[in-house]
C-alpha cells in the first residue's frame, strides 16, 4: 500500500487556465504526472504547487507538480456541446421525473416516433424505469412532467452544476484554487 501511495500515478496535477480557474470542474481538469512535466519542459505552464514526490533521471531531478496554470489563456466555449454527459450535468444527474440518480438515460419529451428531435429543448434525464413507464407517449398523456423544463444551458450553468459534485480525491494543495460550495452539496 505504501508503494502505491508513493507512485507517480497517484500524483495528478490540477490544471488551471491562465486566470487561475480550473479548465473544468466536472470532470475536474487533471493531467497525469507525465503530461504535467512535459508541459513544464515545453514552457506551457507555470508550477504553482508541488508534491513531496520527486522523479529522477540520470541527469535530472524534479518534484512532481500538483497545481499548474497555463501560460496562455484558453477561451472557454460559448455554447456547450449537446452531449449525453452535458444533458446529465444540466439535469444534475437526477431523473427529471422521480429524482433518482440511478440507471440514467435520455427521454425525449416529444418521442422520436412522433417526430421529436434530439435537442436541448426536447431531451431530459430520466431513470430507466421512468423512461420505460413514459414510453413513446407525450408527457400530458401519462402525467409525467420534468422537474426542470428542458433548456439550453450556459457554460456557467454547467460549471456551477459541476461544482456540486466534488471528486473523491482532492489534494490539499488544490484547496486555494477550487471553490466547492458546501451549500450546494446539501
Amino acid at each position: 500500500m505504501l508503494g502505491a501511495a508513493r507512485s507517480p500515478e497517484n500524483c495528478p496535477a490540477l490544471v488551471l487556465n491562465a486566470d487561475y480557474r480550473p479548465l473544468s470542474y466536472f470532470p475536474l481538469s487533471l493531467w497525469g504526472w507525465q503530461d504535467a512535466i512535459k508541459a513544464v519542459f515545453l514552457e506551457r505552464v507555470t508550477i504553482l504547487a508541488q508534491y513531496e514526490r520527486t522523479v529522477r533521471s540520470p541527469t535530472f531531478e524534479m518534484k512532481l507538480p500538483s497545481v499548474v496554470s497555463l501560460k496562455t489563456y484558453v477561451k472557454p466555449a460559448r455554447n456547450p456541446a449537446f452531449t449525453r454527459f452535458n444533458v446529465f450535468l444540466r439535469d444534475r444527474f437526477e431523473c427529471q421525473y422521480c429524482g433518482s440518480p440511478s440507471d440514467l438515460t435520455f427521454d425525449h419529451l416529444i418521442p422520436r416516433s412522433k417526430g421529436g428531435k434530439t435537442t436541448w429543448m426536447n431531451v431530459v434525464t430520466a431513470c430507466a424505469p421512468c423512461n420505460l413507464l413514459k414510453g413513446a407517449k407525450l408527457s400530458h398523456h401519462v402525467a409525467m412532467y420534468p422537474r426542470i423544463p428542458p433548456h439550453r444551458p450556459t457554460v456557467n450553468e454547467l460549471r456551477n452544476n459541476g461544482r456540486r459534485f466534488p471528486p473523491n480525491y482532492l489534494h490539499d494543495s488544490w484547496a486555494d484554487y477550487l471553490y466547492w460550495d458546501s451549500e450546494l452539496e446539501a
